[in-house]
């Protein structure tokens, strides 16, 4: 392993490892790395989850993302039919690698129904919370998770409510941070409030669906100005669009079964013409700077203020390898303008107004 340092003062501080640069998640002190690791693909497809890979698989990748410094690893207790065989193999790759633990940064999520099918299997009550986490360890196989996440925010429950079941997984170190998923702004600034009124836990980090091509989702604009603006970590779902923004969409490339958009019906997308021409503006662009369409893609959204650690999914350790040359492209003043006017639509943020 490879640790390259910076000394400040008296003391010093880790700023990359194996050559993957590491960024603070928001305003906390953990530090992570600025390429991550989106699981939901991972499970037992034999098993009928459909996940798209299987454990031998998974583990290759898991392995090589280690190698690569691709250590911020972000699952949910709800992926793959919500049978949290995407935990489970992250528990298996853990007790395999027993001394790796403190090397991955686990981010896991939970709200929805799970483990059960009365009304207190959902929600963000204290009792799903607790039960939630519980279950999360026992198919990880860890005694914490480093962020937890709420996978959607829920108006039944109080939030002080919420917050102080976390305050308590804390005090015993079963979860060491809070990040919200599919967040408004509204969401933010209730719970940074409560927070602060009742000193409980502070959220630390978003993540929400966001891809350069259609930007915030609807009733989830201002997110990324929100948290550039408040030291929030916005980590974008799906920063690939579902893997459209990718060379093998181009003009003249062919797809079929097997390939994600055509299995959920989704290459509608590209029939009207707008999108396939945006790719091979990107294709040209990204051929001039030695990169693909995804790494250019995703190097773009890593220049955007209040951007937080990118979690692209891999099927393959050579997809995995493609992604994480991002998080070291340098991309001129001149490349941006040309990637603004691509991506640029109603629903894309102006990096000038963050």
């Amino acid at each position: 392993m490879a640790y390259d340092t910076r000394f400040y003062g008296l003391g010093f501080s880790f700023d990359s490892f194996n050559g993957m640069p590491y960024v603070h998640l928001g305003r906390c002190g953990l530090q992570v790395s600025r390429v991550g690791l989106g699981t939901w693909k991972m499970g037992y497809p034999e098993r009928g989850d459909k996940s798209r890979v299987g454990r031998d698989q998974a583990f290759c990748i898991l392995d090589r993302a280690l190698e690569l410094g691709v250590t911020f690893w972000d699952t949910a207790n709800r992926y793959n039919e919500s049978s949290g065989n995407s935990e489970r193999v992250l528990g298996e790759w853990f007790r395999a690698h027993p001394g790796e633990r403190r090397n991955i940064v686990l981010a896991t999520k939970m709200a929805g129904a799970m483990d059960g099918v009365t009304p207190n299997h959902c929600g963000l009550s204290r009792a799903n919370i607790l039960d939630s986490v519980y279950a999360s360890l026992d198919r990880l196989g860890l005694d914490h998770i480093d962020l937890l996440q709420f996978h959607r925010t829920e108006p039944q429950t109080p939030v002080e409510e919420s917050l102080e079941a976390v305050a308590d997984l804390r005090r015993r170190d079963l979860v060491r941070y809070l990040g919200l998923s599919n967040a408004s702004v509204e969401d933010l600034m209730e719970y940074r409030e409560l927070a602060r009124q009742y000193g409980l836990p502070l959220v630390c980090s978003v993540q929400n669906n966001f891809n350069p091509l259609d930007g915030e989702r609807e009733g989830r604009r201002g997110v990324l100005a929100f948290c550039a603006r408040n030291r929030l970590a916005f980590i974008p779902y799906s920063p690939l669009s579902r893997g459209l923004l990718t060379n093998r969409y181009l003009p003249g490339r062919s797809v079929g079964q097997g390939d994600r958009l055509v299995d959920e019906g989704s290459l509608e997308q590209l029939s009207g013409g707008e999108v396939r021409e945006q790719l091979v503006r990107l294709e040209e662009l990204a051929r001039q700077e030695g990169l693909t369409i995804a790494q250019l893609s995703l190097a773009y959204l890593l220049h955007l203020p209040g951007m937080g650690p990118l979690i692209p999914s891999a099927s393959t350790v050579e997809q995995l390898e493609e992604n994480t040359r991002a998080a070291t492209v340098e991309l001129s003043a001149g490349t941006l303008e040309q990637l603004r006017r691509i991506f640029v639509d109603e629903a894309t943020l102006d990096l000038e107004n963050l």
